[in-house]
């Protein structure tokens, strides 16, 4: 679908971490997440690491996934010192929870502290680290297609659960850690749960070429945006893929506490201003909604990644009245046009790698 400007429609999603002392209990983030849904985000996302309190992401989305129907579920997975067989096991787990929602963003873990948790290895350089979890997201996508879509006979007459033709051995060696499979999960029902890598770390912008479904970039305007972007399209094509296969959304911080104001100045249509956090736009919804369709129209990106400054009060002035512009204007959705995440970012299921080749050989 694409808007009067030619252009596809955008791509919105939120950001639903909360503050200590309250990010403990599950209820307020099931709250953002169905306030995210009603204004048809495509997703939220849940931060994580080993060396912040809080829950665990994937378990919280886990818990929210029930409680919602439409929106993708997306939590950070630390792919340091974790086993990767375990690790897309879970991702692939929160697929079913929620129907085909289900995504990651995988994170890394540098300092000798977190390491100091587990003592099975020492801190080590964030170049190294990545490039262990872009062989991490690798093996993920083998034991995801190590069950086909149709193993499961499930045929009580003749006791049989599973056609074992259909199972496949990945045997999988990478740099530090090596996966024979199959997974111990079904293939997910999005076949790959969405792969989303934040580009904010420098070397995670190759993983980002090479693996995700959507690239998250820091840029405060849309001429460096529109840089970033095409350098990231023409990486993927230098990987073999098709660059279409990749949305790319700018992350930005919103502080929405100046109500229906304009947008203070230096954060309006032209551009946020840099923090040490990040791109910052403050102001109201309407300057926001501005800034988004000045980035669109320039073809900057294919979206944005929303960080509210407050919670709830960001979030509820984003959905109750950037959203509604932005659909007036023809550029955000005003319905889910799917069920799956996928279907929200126009993106197809991946055909299963090792029934292709099955069916090369035969």
């Amino acid at each position: 679908m694409t808007t009067s400007t030619g252009r596809g429609l955008l791509h919105l999603a939120a950001a639903v971490d909360q503050p200590e002392p309250d990010n403990y209990a599950a209820d307020p983030y099931v709250t953002l997440t169905r306030l995210a849904e009603r204004g048809a985000l495509d997703f939220v996302t849940l931060g994580d690491s080993f060396g912040r309190p809080g829950p665990d992401a994937l378990a919280v989305l886990s818990r929210v996934a029930p409680a919602t129907a439409r929106i993708g579920l997306v939590p950070t997975v630390t792919t340091t010192h974790t086993e990767p067989f375990h690790v897309q096991a879970a991702v692939a787990t929160l697929d079913w929870v929620s129907r085909g929602r289900a995504g990651w963003r995988p994170e890394v873990s540098a300092t000798e502290a977190e390491a100091r948790l587990f003592g099975r290895r020492a801190a080590a350089p964030a170049a190294e680290l990545w490039r262990e979890a872009g062989e991490v997201a690798d093996v993920a996508t083998r034991l995801w297609d190590s069950w086909e879509d149709d193993a499961e006979i499930r045929d009580v007459a003749t006791g049989r659960f599973i056609d074992r033709e259909k199972l496949h051995y990945v045997d999988f060696r990478g740099g530090t850690f090596s996966v024979r499979g199959p997974s111990i999960v079904p293939r997910p029902p999005q076949g790959h749960p969405v792969t989303v890598v934040d580009t904010a770390e420098q070397h995670a912008y190759d993983v980002a070429a090479r693996q995700a479904d959507v690239a998250l970039v820091d840029a405060t305007g849309p001429a460096q945006a529109a840089a970033v972007r095409a350098g990231l399209r023409r990486r993927a094509a230098e990987y073999g893929r098709d660059p279409d296969g990749l949305r790319v959304l700018a992350t930005l911080r919103i502080d929405l506490g100046g109500g229906e104001h304009a947008a203070v100045p230096g954060h309006g249509g032209g551009g946020p201003l840099p923090s040490d956090l990040g791109p910052l736009y403050r102001g109201g919804p309407v300057g926001l909604a501005d800034l988004v369709t000045a980035w669109h129209r320039a073809g900057a990106v294919d979206g944005f990644h929303l960080i509210p400054v407050e919670p709830r009060r960001d979030l509820e002035r984003l959905v109750n009245g950037t959203v509604p512009l932005l659909q007036h204007r023809g550029l955000f959705r005003t319905f889910y046009p799917g069920s799956t995440f996928r279907e929200h970012l126009g993106l197809a299921r991946p055909a299963n790698q090792y029934a292709a080749l099955a069916g090369d050989l035969s």
